[in-house]
């Protein structure tokens, strides 16, 4: 049996141990005449606090009540039960679900979420309550990030195992699924990882030959980066001593896109494991924007609130990131990855990453 197959048995029976457990203290209160109640982690950025041993920030002690005791808990309560249910169905059929499919299957059963983000919400309280993310009991998001690149794979999955793939067969790259991020690493010719928000820029890289030219993986994240994808990133890093260069726009967003790769999330910070400490923030900054002459668009209203935001957040109190969002108050501008195309398609590739690479290696 292989390590990645190994791992899901073991994680499956811990999972529905504590399901077990979950629905065997709910059961123990109705038996003994109490109201149940459960004590859920708070996931604010009030209750992060940063851990030395695992380098990512984790929920603190601050918790929640949900009671039965209180009316208005009712709801929350058999809602969250409902999916600790669903969830057990998941793991005991080996089937998997996404989050709009759960919240959909929620709504044919007849319970009662108003919308998505309520459903989203109550799968993220039982990750809390279970220490596991939603991964592990075979919820997942829908996909949008993938990679390109030479390495080769083999699919750990019923009906796929033993199957293997070139990742660098497919122009548009191969969908960073479950599937793919459970593989095991068979061969890989890559020195290193270029982490890319961007769908054109990544589009970009395949086309200049960058995973050549630098013997690199290329990972388009779509934007904020799907856990799946980060867990993928984390064992590029992990198991085969890859360094991870992440680009993103010249915003306050591209900015926190960024920092939860190498810092993890707040809404996350109860999931362990799912960051790359190591990881380094290669631009685009805003002080690119004047090194470069960058095309720009002004900082929006909503844009500077976000910035004031980021400020005071623990995870960005140190340099560059500190650095960075001081530089945004001076030119009160912002710029996209795809500015660099003022000078020439091939420039970003030809010109901005051996300058970038070279300056980071220094320091």
């Amino acid at each position: 049996m292989s390590r990645q197959i190994y791992k899901a048995d073991r994680v499956k029976r811990g999972v529905l141990k504590k399901l077990r457990r979950l629905g065997e203290i709910v059961v123990s209160d109705i038996e003994n005449g109490k109201f149940p109640e459960l004590r859920i982690p708070a996931r604010t950025t009030r209750n992060i606090i940063y851990d030395e041993d695992l380098r990512q920030y984790v929920l603190g002690s601050r918790k929640i009540e949900r009671t039965t005791k209180n009316i208005r808990h009712l709801r929350p309560f058999a809602q969250l039960l409902w999916i600790a249910t669903f969830a057990k169905q998941l793991l005991k059929t080996g089937k998997t679900s996404t989050l709009r499919d759960t919240y959909y299957v929620a709504i044919g059963e007849g319970i009662d979420f108003d919308d998505q983000n309520e459903s989203d919400e109550m799968i993220m309280q039982l990750e809390c309550l279970l220490d596991h993310p939603r991964e592990d009991f075979h919820i997942f998001p829908e996909e949008r990030a993938s990679i390109y690149g030479d390495l080769t794979i083999e699919y750990t999955v019923p009906g796929f195992r033993g199957k293997r793939v070139d990742l660098s067969a497919h122009p548009d790259g191969f969908a960073i699924g479950p599937a793919l991020t459970t593989a095991e690493f068979v061969r890989c010719n890559a020195e290193l990882v270029f982490v890319i928000e961007k769908g054109a820029v990544f589009s970009r890289f395949v086309e200049e030959g960058a995973d050549k030219k630098y013997k690199a993986i290329l990972i388009h994240t779509a934007g904020q980066s799907p856990r799946n994808c980060r867990k993928l990133i984390r064992r590029l890093h992990d198991e085969l001593d890859l360094p991870i260069y992440v680009f993103t726009d010249a915003d306050p967003y591209g900015v926190h896109i960024a920092s939860v790769l190498i810092h993890g999330s707040a809404l996350s910070a109860h999931i362990k494991g799912i960051n790359i400490p190591d990881a380094v923030w290669a631009g685009v900054w805003p002080s690119d924007i004047r090194r470069y002459r960058l095309p720009s668009m002004k900082l929006t209203d909503r844009d500077l609130k976000r910035i004031k935001e980021l400020e005071v957040d623990p995870r960005y109190q140190r340099d560059p990131w500190r650095r960075e969002l001081k530089e945004f108050w001076k030119i009160r501008r912002k710029a996209e990855l795809e500015a660099f195309s003022r000078y020439g398609l091939d420039f970003i590739v030809k010109e901005f990453l051996p300058e970038r690479l070279a300056e980071l290696q220094k320091r």
